[in-house]
């Protein structure tokens, strides 16, 4: 038997081929895989010696040649096959030990160059792992320091491998060399400004098994997009609490996208994926305290998002309450210790909170198909601010409508959001028409909402929202306008002294 050994992650590979020699196991190798193998006294072939063909093009060419894929790729059972490599004096293959060039670690390296990058894309590792995963019944392919292991077992137990472990080495050779790829084209589209191609790959790599997905029955992993993503939640560290669950990471992300919008000290509370409670304030306390108290009901058992350190006073009042996960950039020592007295609940720590992912992309999945669309990453362009009624917002209330709107664009559609001086009033999510959305805000609502101002993520069809907003005491309303019926509701806020600013931008959320 002979092994083609040529990797660049160099882990465990000396004790590899060393176990591969004293099973009598013939080894060949190139670069430096072959150097390091020769310094640790492993008698390895060069190959050269098998391609009678100098390595060139500075190691770009070396084992693209029919020496190493024609003993990697005869059919041991097709007699064809073997006459042939015989008569062209080629000798099997049948381990083929690869792992490819670090493009990942490459482009992940600040300020790194179209043209390293490009060096660092593999044509040969890949070329042979994928020849001997095609002739997997023949030939052991591994792609992972991690299978070394099982394979020596293998053949000091049974002097072979076992169909299946060749099947599963074979089949993880094909999702290696997919993202691979996958990930060459994503860095190069990127690069291109291209944003929606016609064939899309991406590539994400496993960072947990979850316990189940929404419901029980439902199998679920949690995986992270490959690159530099300060920011995101798949680079939060879990201080405390059990395994976080599939609703956790959906919800804990909404929380995340949401709190993104505010530079102040802010708190967003998050309960099945929408928003119940946001509250700015001088302090990270007083934030919390106005995302609490706009619901207390639904952020019992929900998520809170911080953009400041949690203190050991905010620390006291989340555990006043059962709430599931605490995200923040840091805790100080005593709020560790204070919320550590809850055993279940999930404290991360996200250092780069307030960083906004750039270049993002927003996937749906559709039965048999995907929908791809830009990031919904802007609020209003400041040009198209339009005041549609007699009367004008006061300077308070334009901060409001503009706080208001940061939330509402993250609530579930049809979205009402009612708030003043910085702190939401009542949220109406998801509902199947506005006026309900509407409605529903006002009535679960426990404040006086006297001089409060409403958003909408979307335009008013009628003006029954408007006649329900000047009656629960609202005074301003922003929302996108574009509707058909605008004159009406401009009609109906004049008529109760009601200003309304139109933004033109719609923020659906489905």
């Amino acid at each position: 038997m002979r092994a083609l050994i040529s990797v660049s992650d160099k882990t465990g590979v000396v004790e590899f081929a060393k176990e591969l020699r004293e099973l009598g196991i013939k080894v060949i190798s190139t670069g430096g895989t072959l150097t390091q193998l020769m310094e640790n006294g492993i008698g390895a072939i060069g190959i050269s010696d098998v391609t009678g063909f100098p390595e060139c093009l500075d190691g770009r060419v070396k084992t693209l040649h029919p020496s190493v894929h024609g003993g990697i790729l005869a059919m041991r059972d097709k007699p064809e096959h073997m006459q042939q490599i015989q008569d062209l004096q080629i000798e099997t293959i049948d381990i083929v030990a690869i792992n490819l060039y670090p493009f990942k670690q490459t482009i992940m390296q600040p300020g790194v160059s179209l043209e390293d990058a490009i060096e660092n894309i593999d044509i040969g590792g890949p070329t042979m792992l994928r020849s001997a995963a095609k002739n997997h019944k023949d030939v052991i392919v591994l792609c992972d320091p991690a299978d070394y292991a099982e394979v020596i077992r293998e053949l000091k137990e049974n002097g072979s491998v076992s169909y299946e472990t060749k099947y599963r080495l074979a089949l993880k050779v094909f999702e290696h060399t997919a993202a691979y790829d996958a990930l060459i084209a994503s860095y190069l589209r990127e690069r291109s400004g291209r944003e929606l191609p016609n064939n899309p790959t991406f590539t994400y790599e496993k960072l947990q098994d979850l316990r189940y997905g929404e419901n029980p029955h439902q199998k679920a992993a949690y995986y992270k997009q490959v690159g530099v993503l300060e920011g995101s939640l798949a680079n939060a560290v879990q201080l405390h609490g059990k395994e976080l669950s599939f609703n956790n990471i959906n919800d804990t992300n909404g929380a995340l996208e949401t709190l993104k919008e505010f530079t102040s000290p802010t708190v967003v509370a998050v309960k099945h994926a929408n928003p119940c409670g946001v509250g700015s304030g001088f302090d990270i306390f007083a934030a919390y305290k106005r995302a609490h108290d706009c619901d207390p009901t639904s952020i019992f058992g929900g998520i809170v998002a911080a953009n400041r350190p949690i203190d050991a006073w905010t620390a006291d009042e989340i555990n006043k309450i059962f709430i599931e996960i605490v995200i923040a950039p840091d805790f100080t020592e005593d709020a560790l210790t204070i919320l550590k007295k809850k055993q279940n609940i999930r404290l991360l720590k996200l250092e780069s909170i307030e960083k906004k992912l750039e270049k993002q992309i927003d996937l749906k999945k559709t039965s048999g198909g995907i929908l791809i669309q830009d990031a919904d990453d802007q609020l209003f362009n400041e040009e198209d601010l339009k005041v549609v009624t007699d009367r004008i917002p006061t300077e308070r209330e334009m901060q409001d409508m503009i706080f208001a709107l940061k939330v509402a664009k993250h609530v579930k559609s049809n979205a009402i959001v009612i708030a003043k001086d910085g702190m939401t009033l009542g949220i109406g999510p998801g509902q199947t028409n506005r006026i309900w959305a509407a409605k529903n805000a006002i009535r679960q609502s426990h404040f006086d909402l006297n001089d409060s101002v409403l958003a909408s993520d979307a335009f008013f069809p009628f003006d029954d929202c408007v006649t329900v907003a000047g009656e629960a005491g609202i005074t301003a309303i922003i929302q996108p306008g574009g509707s058909i019926n605008d004159e009406e509701s401009i009609k109906k806020a004049n008529e109760l002294g009601i200003a309304m600013v139109f933004t033109g931008m719609r923020h659906f959320k489905h």
